[in-house]
């Protein structure tokens, strides 16, 4: 009889607490009219006097924030926005600036978390230069710039430097260390014109994977860059953060033909061909490799920046077999892990904005742009490039 009692009390509480969550809007808020349930928890549900008892307290709170709802399209519905233009239109949610602005549009990756100041990035981009431990000597690497162009004959197409940029480069001192040997891996996975669909083997995506943890988790450099998104609520976990990097990074979308073509890393790392032009294409690796294969002429370039060791930067004009670039920057000398982190801390604090970084007591202006037209996770944007911005005095 025990046995009995307990049963039927069991199957009491159980039934209780399924009739309890059909009264509920515990996960269902915004929903359309569902018949199952014995209340609703849309917009018309005031209208039509069926909300559930907790509407209030669970979906209109909800409503006036911005938490996982950045980047989201207009929806008049909504008592307050969280997308781009609710600015403009000064109709964004209370939080808005704090959890998707952060001082640069919103929209990009990372979470939530507290607003990073240019100060903060100033000062973090400090620790990450000082930090750079396998960014290249003068010993390892000798360049030569020649040929210095103005703004207005950077589409010329003139080939102004007889000598190539790279005059030496001690392989076998960098490429032998392990981030140097990851971005190689990953830096031959892609098609260059964009149209052609990009399919990875097993192989190829372990290689993100591989690229990813050796310059973010096992360098000095990417923990240094975790923690700093970890204490300002971005991220609640490395787990998270690495999870993020892939997706803003190496994320596919299209560009060309409705065909998942390209992504952030290849646009930026290592470049493309679209519409007849060098299309991203900013990271000095890749244009050293292609540049000793033969496939890539320098012409000239239009801005050096004042750094006189390495990491440097450099605009630079070249061919690459066939298709012209007419400003292609990048940071020169710098370690994987350094170009890597700069472009992501850049993306996540000031996503469509100018990034103000210090290196060396010296300014680095970096320029991110989103990728609007698709999204990952809880519509956040891919990276659609990023790369050092041509300084104006």
């Amino acid at each position: 009889m025990k046995v009995i009692a307990v049963l039927a009390l069991w199957v009491t509480l159980f039934y209780q607490g399924y009739s309890n969550s059909l009264d509920s809007c515990q996960g269902r808020c915004g929903f359309g009219t569902d018949n199952s349930f014995s209340c609703q928890c849309n917009p018309s549900c005031e209208r039509y006097r069926d909300c559930c008892s907790d509407y209030t307290e669970i979906c209109k709170a909800g409503a006036t924030s911005c938490k996982g709802r950045c980047g989201e399209k207009y929806n008049s519905q909504n008592e307050c926005h969280c997308n781009s233009k609710c600015t403009q239109h000064k109709n964004c949610c209370s939080d808005y600036a704090e959890l998707c602005d952060r001082g640069g549009g919103g929209g990009g990756g990372g979470g939530g978390g507290s607003v990073i100041t240019d100060a903060e990035l100033k000062a973090l981009s400090e620790t990450l230069y000082a930090l750079d431990s396998n960014k290249a000597s003068a010993s390892e690497l000798v360049i030569d710039p020649q040929a210095l162009v103005p703004d207005s004959q950077t589409s010329s197409q003139s080939d102004l430097s007889p000598e190539r940029l790279f005059l030496y480069l001690n392989e076998e001192a960098l490429f032998s260390r392990p981030t140097y040997a990851a971005l190689l891996a990953v830096l031959d996975n892609y098609h260059r014109m964009t149209g052609q669909v990009e399919d990875f083997s097993a192989q190829q995506l372990a290689e993100q994977e591989t690229f990813l943890k050796e310059t973010m988790s096992n360098t000095e450099l990417g923990r240094e860059l975790f923690a700093f998104l970890y204490t300002k609520g971005v991220y609640a976990s490395e787990e998270e953060f690495i999870q993020d990097l892939k997706m803003m990074w190496f994320g596919l979308y299209t560009r060309s033909n409705n065909v998942m073509d390209s992504s952030g890393f290849e646009h930026i790392f290592a470049g493309e061909v679209k519409k007849g032009k060098v299309s991203g294409f900013h990271n000095w690796i890749q244009f050293y490799l292609l540049e000793k294969r033969g496939e890539l002429n320098y012409y000239s370039h239009s801005f050096n920046g004042p750094w006189t060791t390495y990491p440097d930067v450099i605009g630079m004009q070249f061919m690459w077999d066939g298709y012209f670039k007419q400003v292609g920057s990048a940071v020169i000398g710098c370690s994987p892990e350094f170009d890597f982190a700069l472009y992501s801390l850049c993306y996540i604090a000031r996503p469509g904005k100018q990034c103000r970084l210090s290196l060396g007591g010296k300014e680095l202006i970096i320029q991110t742009y989103t990728w609007n037209n698709s999204y990952y996770g809880d519509r956040k944007k891919f990276i659609g490039s990023a790369f050092p911005a041509t300084p104006r005095n």
